[in-house]
C-alpha cells in the first residue's frame, strides 16, 4: 500500500465521488464499482487513478455521460448538471469498500 503523502493530489480531481445506489450495489456483486468522475477524464486516466488510490488491479473501465434533468423543487424550476460516470471492473479478489471513504 502506498503512503498517503506519495499519492498524487491530481488523482482526486479525476475520481470525484463514489456512486452508492441500488443498481451500483448490485454491480458490486460482479466486482464492479461506480464512480462519478470529471467530465474531461479519459478511460486510461480513470484506470490509473483507481489503481493508484485504492491499490487494486482494474480490468475494464466503461464510461457514460448522464445528461442533466429538468426538476421542480418547491415550485421553482431548476436544471441538474450533466456528469460523467465510470463503471470500473476489478480483478478477481480485489475489492473497494466505498462506504468507508478514502
Amino acid at each position: 500500500m502506498t503512503s498517503p503523502s506519495a499519492i498524487d493530489v491530481r488523482l482526486y480531481d479525476i475520481i470525484v465521488a463514489p456512486i452508492i445506489t441500488e443498481k451500483a450495489t448490485f454491480a458490486s456483486e460482479q466486482n464492479k464499482v461506480v464512480f462519478k468522475v470529471a467530465k474531461t477524464a479519459t478511460k486510461p486516466q480513470i484506470k490509473k487513478a483507481v489503481e493508484k488510490l485504492f491499490d487494486v488491479k482494474v480490468l475494464d473501465v466503461n464510461t457514460l455521460l448522464r445528461k442533466g434533468k429538468r426538476k421542480t423543487f418547491k415550485g421553482t424550476r431548476g436544471f441538474q448538471s450533466d456528469f460523467k460516470k465510470a463503471v470500473v471492473t476489478l480483478a478477481e479478489g480485489d475489492k473497494i469498500d466505498v462506504t468507508t471513504g478514502l
